[in-house]
C-alpha cells in the first residue's frame, strides 16, 4: 500500500519551515534537500517510491516553496543560513541519524551539515549536487562575474537566470525528453519566483554561491576522512553540473557508486523510478553495513 504524505510546518526561530513527510517514524531517515529554483515539490514522485521502507522528510529551504522566512534586511539569504535553519530543523525533529539526498543548492546546504556533524550522516545520495570545480560547466559566466565584482550592473545581469524562459528551457527541458517533463514543476517554480521579493532573495543567494566553492576543500576533506557511503546518480545532460562532478567523488571516496542517466538537471522529472531503484539497492546494502 502506498504511504500517505503529510504536509507540515515547524518553527525554527523566525522561519516557518514547510516540509513533506512520509514513511514509518521508526524507519531509517532520508533527508531530501531540493535545489534552485524549486522546492520539495520536486520529490513528489520519489517520496512514494521510498516511503514504504524509509522515513522520508523533504523541507523547503528558506526563500523557496512554502517555507516562510523574513524579508531581506531581517534575514540574510546565505548558504550558511540555509544550512543553519535545516540543521536546527533536524534537531527539532529529533533526527539523530539520516541519509542526505543532495540536489543542486541542497548539496552545499547538506554538505555543511555533514562536515559539521559527520556522526549523523549515514549516507549521501548526490543527484546533480556538486562539490568539485570540475563539475561546473562553462555556463556560469554571469554568476562568476558577479562573484568577482558585485556591482548593481552585474547583479542585474544575473536576473535572467530567474526568468520563466530560463527556468523552463534551461533548467527543465535542456537534455531531457520533453514529453516526460510535466509542466507542473516548472509552472510552480515560475509562480514562486514571481512572488514579491523572491528575485532579490535569489540574487542574494547567487552572490553567496561563491562561498560554496570556497567550502569545496572542506567538503572534500570530509569525504576523505569519513568516507560516507555515497551514490551519485546524475542527469548527464545537465547544462550546469556536468558528469565530471559526479565522477570526482571517486577521488575522495573510491567506492562511491556513480550512475549517469540520459536526462537533464531535473532528473527526477523523467527518471524517478530509476533513481528510486538505485537508491533502494544502495541503501539496503550500505545502511545495513553502517548499522552493523
Amino acid at each position: 500500500m502506498p504511504m500517505k504524505v503529510s504536509y507540515l510546518t515547524r518553527n525554527i526561530g523566525n522561519v516557518e519551515v514547510f516540509y513533506r513527510e512520509a514513511g514509518p517514524v521508526d524507519a531509517p531517515v532520508i533527508l531530501l534537500l531540493h535545489g534552485f529554483p524549486t522546492s520539495s515539490h520536486m520529490f513528489r514522485d520519489l517520496i512514494p517510491l521510498l516511503a514504504q521502507d524509509y522515513r522520508v522528510i523533504a523541507p523547503d529551504l528558506p526563500g523557496f516553496g512554502n517555507t516562510k522566512a523574513p524579508p531581506r534586511g531581517t534575514f540574510d539569504y546565505t548558504f550558511d543560513n540555509l544550512a543553519r535553519v535545516i540543521d536546527e530543523f533536524t534537531v527539532s525533529l529529533g533526527l539523530k541519524h539520516y541519509a542526505i539526498y543532495a540536489f543542486d543548492y541542497g548539496a552545499p546546504t547538506g554538505y555543511r551539515l555533514a562536515a559539521a556533524h559527520p556522526e549523523r550522516v549515514t549516507a549521501i545520495i548526490s543527484q546533480n549536487g556538486n562539490a568539485y570545480v570540475e563539475g561546473l560547466s562553462d555556463q556560469w559566466g554571469a554568476w562568476q562575474t558577479y562573484w568577482r565584482s558585485p556591482t548593481p550592473e552585474h547583479r542585474e545581469a544575473c536576473r535572467d537566470s530567474l526568468s520563466a524562459e530560463t527556468i523552463r528551457n534551461f533548467q527543465y527541458f535542456h537534455g531531457a525528453d520533453r514529453k516526460l517533463v510535466s509542466p507542473d514543476g516548472y509552472t510552480l517554480d515560475i509562480a514562486y519566483m514571481a512572488r514579491p521579493g523572491a528575485e532579490e532573495n535569489q540574487l542574494d543567494l547567487i552572490l553567496d554561491y561563491r562561498t560554496n566553492l570556497a567550502h569545496y576543500p572542506e567538503f572534500q576533506q570530509y569525504f576523505r576522512t569519513h568516507r560516507p557511503p555515497l551514490l551519485a546518480v546524475w542527469g548527464k545532460n545537465d547544462p550546469a553540473f556536468i558528469p565530471a562532478g559526479a565522477l570526482a567523488y571517486r577521488r575522495d571516496i573510491p567506492d562511491a557508486e556513480v550512475h549517469l542517466l540520459d536526462t537533464g538537471h531535473f532528473a527526477l522529472e523523467t527518471h524517478a523510478p530509476e533513481i528510486a531503484s538505485y537508491m533502494r539497492d544502495f541503501l539496503s546494502r550500505k545502511l545495513a553495513r553502517v548499522a552493523a
